[in-house]
């Protein structure tokens, strides 16, 4: 037998096969596993093989995004970023030191900032004129569905008391209708549509720089959640395309082709034209995001009934269906037909079901097709919805991260919702009861692209370093080799890459190599493992 090229030897190995779940050895020839076991993978060993001595360390198939986007999260970590803190006074500190190191731009713009940081998850123009009085200032959110903009911003756009609100957004005001610098959803493109587009030069390196990140954080491939012309900015695809065909791009992503939810059918055809140029190598672009809702807690997410205000009163408002749910059974009919997965963003109950209708009317008129639907986020979903997934072969898209006591749930999402809702959020345990197929993804820039902090939060539903004790919503906890399945032959199944997220023979050889075998510590510790080693098709992409 010809001899390997690479051989990981003194396990343990964690294949994901249910056959054989765990193993010692495992070799490589070209981009394939050809031997997982245990001492007789050494007789592989040649004198060109390369050969890594695990010394117990875990080898674990590649993690896999199956909802990032990459070059949007590599372009601001090269903008003012604020993540890594919720103080006011810092993101202030940051903006003005940020402005005073670009004295050349013309707008100052960055994200991060979080709801938690001010009463009602609402900061002032004031606040930024305080530091950036004479340049536009737009930033969004860490949601990435909302911004806060300075006066200047405002006076830019155009926007007055007088400006009504866009269908598919809010303009947030002072007492006398004036904007108060927070815009919502739709409405941030009010602003956002005069800030500089980024160049073709800044999308490739933002997307290389998020490369770096992700091989280094153990991904080997995602699903990019939205490629198309969104808020101002341009298409990243091109960024894809171009590193795929100078073969900077090593890892493998599919991309979802954004939906536009200001026009209808007729943007079909050039989805089906867009899916044949935009391929190439380890990138393709042959699904379709559809954005159904907004998010809980700027109140845009859809609900079936309304949410509650400060006081446990029922309000006028159950949030926005930014398609039509009887059109989109229509067009997700359609796409159907031309076998494009449909990626749908659906936070809250109303828009869950609506996805889901929607699905159903496709599998009702075209039976059922290899067709990949997945719905993302899922935050809110009825208990009598949970069967539908496993019914109509629709993949639950989980964001673990999310699933967490913290102050933006705690204080701006659990008492508007009431209860009975609150207790319906990101129910992972009853969707893999209910026979869901899970896939895991990250949303990032919007939280850490970290798969391992998205495996200990799914395993204890506890924020990494969490001390208080208290457990969100304990029975959703997913076991350990569920949660890496999610994150592995999960969110393969999600990128239709059907010859990864495993370790069997024959597979791609996309691999990891953590510090510690995350199955014998205890669940509380699995965040302190750290990656050492990810391979893409049997190539070191990184190596600490």
């Amino acid at each position: 037998m010809r001899p390997a090229d690479l051989v990981f030897t003194h396990g343990p190995v964690h294949t994901g096969d249910p056959a054989r779940t765990r193993a010692s050895g495992l070799a490589v020839t070209g981009d394939r596993i050809t031997a997982v076991g245990h001492d007789e993978v050494r007789e592989l060993i040649g004198p060109g093989t390369e050969v890594v001595d695990l010394r117990g360390r875990l080898l674990v198939p590649g993690f896999q995004d199956a909802h990032i986007h990459a070059v949007y999260g590599g372009a601001e970590l090269g903008a003012c970023d604020l993540t890594g803190t919720v103080r006011a006074d810092d993101y202030l500190a940051r903006v003005r030191a940020y402005a005073d190191e670009h004295p050349d731009r013309e707008w100052i713009t960055g994200s991060g900032w979080s709801l938690e940081s001010f009463a009602g998850g609402l900061p002032t123009r004031q606040l930024l004129d305080s530091v950036v009085p004479d340049r536009p200032v737009y930033l969004t959110n860490r949601d990435h569905h909302g911004a806060w903009a300075n006066s200047l911003a405002l006076e830019r756009a155009g926007l007055t008391r007088d400006s009504p609100d866009p269908s598919d957004g809010r303009i947030e005001r002072e007492a006398d209708g004036t904007p108060s610098g927070v815009l919502q959803e739709g409405a941030t493109h009010l602003v956002a549509r005069l800030v500089p587009a980024s160049t073709a030069e800044d999308r490739r390196t933002g997307l290389l720089r998020a490369q770096r990140l992700l091989h280094s954080l153990g991904v080997t491939g995602w699903q990019d959640a939205l490629l198309g012309p969104f808020n101002g900015q341009p298409d990243p695809s091109d960024a894809y395309l171009a590193a795929a065909r100078d073969g900077t791009l090593t890892a493998r992503v599919r991309g979802a082709l954004w939906w536009d939810r200001e026009r209808g059918a007729e943007q079909i055809p050039e989805l089906v034209a867009r899916r044949a140029e935009l391929g190439h190598g380890t990138f393709r672009a042959d699904s379709v995001k559809i954005m159904q809702d907004g998010i809980a807690e700027n109140f845009t997410a859809a609900m079936t009934s309304p949410y509650l205000d400060s006081c446990g009163c029922a309000t006028a408002n159950s949030g926005l269906s930014f398609v039509d749910p009887v059109a989109l059974r229509g067009y997700v009919t359609e796409l159907d037909a031309l076998d494009f997965p449909v990626h749908f963003h659906a936070l809250g109950d109303r828009a869950v079901r609506e996805a889901l209708d929607a699905v159903e009317a496709a599998r009702t008129a075209n039976g059922r097709r290899a067709t990949r639907h997945h719905l993302a986020h899922l935050q809110v979903v009825q208990p009598r919805d949970l069967p539908r997934f496993a019914q109509l072969g629709a993949i639950a898209n989980i964001q673990p991260l999310w699933a967490a006591h913290e102050p933006q749930m705690d204080e701006l999402t659990i008492p508007f919702l009431g209860p009975e809702r609150a207790a319906w959020q990101y129910p992972f345990g009853s969707l893999l009861r209910a026979g869901a197929t899970l896939a895991a993804g990250s949303d990032w820039p919007v939280s850490s692209p970290d798969p391992i902090a998205g495996l200990h939060v799914a395993v204890n539903r506890q924020e990494p370093g969490a001390s208080d004790g208290r457990v969100f919503l304990p029975e959703q906890r997913l076991d350990l080799a569920t949660a890496l399945a999610a994150y592995t032959a999960g969110a393969a199944h999600v990128n239709g890459l059907d010859d990864a997220g495993s370790l069997r023979p024959g597979l791609l050889a996309d691999l990891v190599v953590l510090d510690r075998d995350i199955f014998a510590g205890p669940p509380e510790e699995i965040a302190d493992a750290r990656v050492l080693r990810t391979y893409v098709g049997g190539r070191l992409v990184h190596g600490a």
